[in-house]
């Protein structure tokens, strides 16, 4: 502590206290400190990424930047190539997560029993339509930026691509176990599931159903994936509650039936 020089006339004479944490005439402006991100292990970190990724990619494709994403994630560049090799690995997991039916279809396993079955599939076409328009939307952007998914698009050390040709002169794709292609594999699985639990809303009509609810939902997926992929773009697309009744009540008019449905036939 300073000491006030004896002849200064200005000084005051009491002795000044030091300060202390507490002290209420403290400067109250906080000190910066460096935040760090939250700790987390690298498969949820890897989880965070992509799902914040996501949007950017619908948006940007392959031109997003890492700092964008970064900058949405609330976490340093540096952080991404942690649980990361590189960006190309970050757009890989990024298209595959978009593939992936998990969502969809624990949403449409989310659906209560006890709502009409037309309330039943519209909740459940619903589900179907927001999956596929995202799947849409990444996939283009991305193909539009010129991005190929798949290791057999990428370039070695020598600049060549990385891929071997089959005996039919196609690019050779790894096989499962089951002999099926991977990314063919996961996509039939994906669509059995999504089938599956589709079937699952018809169980309680099932003793009034025409068909097997099995079959009814293959029947069903049809029509939604039909629907996503119209090629006249210039009109309008049957809406998702139009596209439930139809298939739930047929092409015609309940109350004005044709000659050949009257009298019971």
């Amino acid at each position: 502590m300073t000491q006030p020089k004896p002849n200064d006339p200005d000084a005051d004479p009491s002795p000044q206290p030091a300060r202390t944490p507490n002290d209420p005439d403290a400067d109250p402006s906080p000190q910066p400190t460096r935040r760090r991100a939250p700790s987390m292990s690298p498969e949820a970190r890897r989880a965070m990424i992509v799902h914040v990724t996501l949007p950017l990619v619908a948006e940007y494709g392959a031109a997003v930047k890492t700092s964008q994403i970064a900058a949405a994630a609330g976490i340093g560049e540096a952080t991404i190539f942690r649980v990361f090799k590189d960006k190309d690995e970050l757009l890989e997991a990024c298209i595959a997560e978009a593939l992936r039916p998990d969502n969809v279809v624990e949403a449409i396993r989310a659906i209560p029993l006890e709502i009409s079955l037309h309330e039943r599939l519209h909740e459940a076409a619903a589900a179907m339509e927001a999956h596929m328009d995202r799947m849409g939307r990444v996939l283009g952007a991305m193909h539009a930026s010129g991005f190929r998914s798949g290791p057999r698009n990428r370039s070695d050390a020598s600049g060549q691509p990385h891929q071997r040709d089959d005996a039919s002169g196609q690019p050779h794709q790894r096989d499962d176990a089951s002999g099926q292609p991977r990314e063919r594999g996961g996509r039939v699985a994906g669509i059995a599931a999504t089938r599956a639990a589709l079937a699952e809303l018809f169980a309680p009509e099932q003793p009034a159903l025409r068909l097997p609810a099995d079959q009814l939902a293959g029947v069903l997926l049809d029509l939604l994936f039909a629907r996503s992929r119209r090629p006249d773009a210039g009109s309008e697309p049957i809406c998702v509650a139009s596209l439930i009744e139809l298939f739930l009540h047929g092409a015609f008019d309940q109350a004005k039936p044709p000659a050949e449905f009257q009298g019971g036939a």
